[in-house]
């Protein structure tokens, strides 16, 4: 199983639907312990949160420690009936390896798993290789990564180096290594108001109105216009909703939800502060809810970043693009403890119906990965 098609085959066949593990854990259990890897099953859980389960497993027990972090819980299947093949038996067809996971992310963790079996059999490291497995980075996140690295953290063990296994590449496997992420801040704006008659609107206080005030007021300008290594950020109204039935009446309380994706201009805290001054400058009474769930980071080029890139533009013969790109990743818990990077295989059809990657780019993403160990470890050496 140490085949990186064969696993990823596999591993499709486990149906981990967050927040389901469905046997995906135990299988790299199996696999990675005959080869030297000590497995730790961690499962966590939080009120309001299902209980996940996660796997550590590590080879070695010095430094430099290198990790792989990835996710084996994938998005549901939506309706099978539109799939060309059954979402859940990785099938091979026309040179690709079809199934849920295939992209995001089970293809990039059965080639990490294939390229630290051959590092392995050369010979051991110079130092540790780990791989950091959650069944909850699809789902809330709240007890997958995060914990497992504070659970790393209070056993004293330390990171020096991490790749997230995630999906970066937008057309062809190698053109491009996320080096950062974007922040999110999610926003739940309420306006109270009073409810009457449609009619006699002197006689009411209509929140809708001064709902879409605020929310104009939001959209008006820009947040920035980037940054050296960002995009512009942005913000997305998600939904507005007053519960209202009738025409003919005023509602007594208005709601809208927005997202912000924000850049290294701004943190949650910052962009709360400002955007709270906007709907202050509109007048009257609302209330907002902000949640930020991750903030924006970024791994500088060079250093780590450039020894990946060197690792694929020796591999592929194509160096890849720094890329700032794409929603979040449970790398925004990983920079808080080591240099990370994402790389992975080609993301054009993650989540979606067919998803799918060509079983040349899983071999050839092994050979990466190996080829990354092999200059991380000869660098600290």
């Amino acid at each position: 199983m140490t085949d990186p098609v064969a696993l990823a085959q596999a591993l499709i066949r486990c149906p981990s639907v967050t927040p389901h593990e469905g046997g995906a854990l135990d299988l790299l259990e199996r696999t990675l312990t005959p080869l030297g890897f000590t497995c730790n099953r961690l499962r966590f859980e939080a009120e309001g949160t299902p209980p996940v389960e996660n796997l550590y497993a590590r080879f070695g027990d010095r430094a430099p420690h290198f990790c792989f972090a990835g996710h084996t819980d994938v998005v549901p299947e939506g309706a099978r009936a539109q799939w060309s093949v059954d979402p859940f038996a990785g099938k091979i067809s026309d040179g690709a390896l079809w199934g849920r996971g295939a992209a995001d992310m089970k293809g990039a963790i059965a080639a990490f798993v294939g390229a630290a079996a051959r590092i392995v059999a050369k010979g051991r490291p110079q130092g540790s290789i780990s791989l950091l497995i959650t069944g909850d980075e699809e789902g809330p996140a709240v007890n997958g990564t995060k914990k497992v690295l504070d659970w790393l953290k209070a056993r004293g063990e330390k990171l020096d180096a991490c790749v997230v296994g995630e999906p970066s590449c937008p057309q062809a496997l190698g053109d491009a290594i996320k080096i950062g992420r974007r922040g999110s801040l999610n926003g739940v704006l309420t306006v109270e108001g009073v409810q009457g008659h449609a009619a006699y609107p002197h006689l009411a206080d209509n929140p809708v109105h001064r709902l879409v005030a605020m929310l104009s007021a939001l959209l008006k300008e820009p947040l920035d216009l980037g940054s050296e290594a960002f995009e512009p950020s942005t913000l997305q109204i998600t939904s507005v909703d007053v519960g209202n039935i009738a025409t003919n009446v005023i509602p007594a309380r208005a709601n809208a939800m927005f997202n912000a994706r924000f850049n290294d201009l701004h943190s949650g805290a910052s962009l709360e502060t400002h955007l709270r001054r906007q709907l202050d400058a509109v007048g009257g009474g609302y209330e907002l809810a902000v949640s930020v769930s991750g903030e924006s980071f970024l791994t500088p080029p060079g250093g780590f970043a450039e020894l990946v890139a060197g690792a694929v533009a020796e591999t592929l013969g194509r160096r890849p693009d720094f890329s700032t790109s794409g929603g979040t990743s449970d790398a925004r818990f990983i920079k808080d403890h080591c240099p990370v990077v994402e790389f992975g295989l080609v993301g054009a059809t993650m989540h979606k119906v067919d998803e799918r990657v060509s079983v040349k780019d899983i071999e050839a993403l092994a050979r990466v990965y190996e080829r990354v160990l092999e200059r991380f470890f000869a660098a600290k050496a």
